[in-house]
């Protein structure tokens, strides 16, 4: 019953989502903008919420806690 819990329950939204796996693509800020139709700051403020949320201080590392948490599949 608590794995089902854990699958309705992400951390990160639709958008912060696809945000970080184009990240981890290896693609720019302007590149993730670009595809997704939003400004760079957007795209940065995503980030920046993500890494807010994770309670960590880089990209980098918030990608890696997202795979460790299983939001991130690579």
């Amino acid at each position: 019953m608590k794995g089902s819990d854990q699958k309705s329950k992400f951390l990160l939204t639709h958008r912060e989502r696809e945000v970080f796996e184009l990240l981890v693509q290896d693609k720019t800020t302007r590149d993730i903008a670009q595809q997704l139709f939003i400004s760079e700051k957007t795209v940065r403020n995503h980030i920046s919420n993500v890494m807010q949320k994770l309670n960590v201080k880089g990209r980098s590392q918030a990608v890696v806690e997202l795979i460790k948490l299983g939001e991130l599949v690579i």
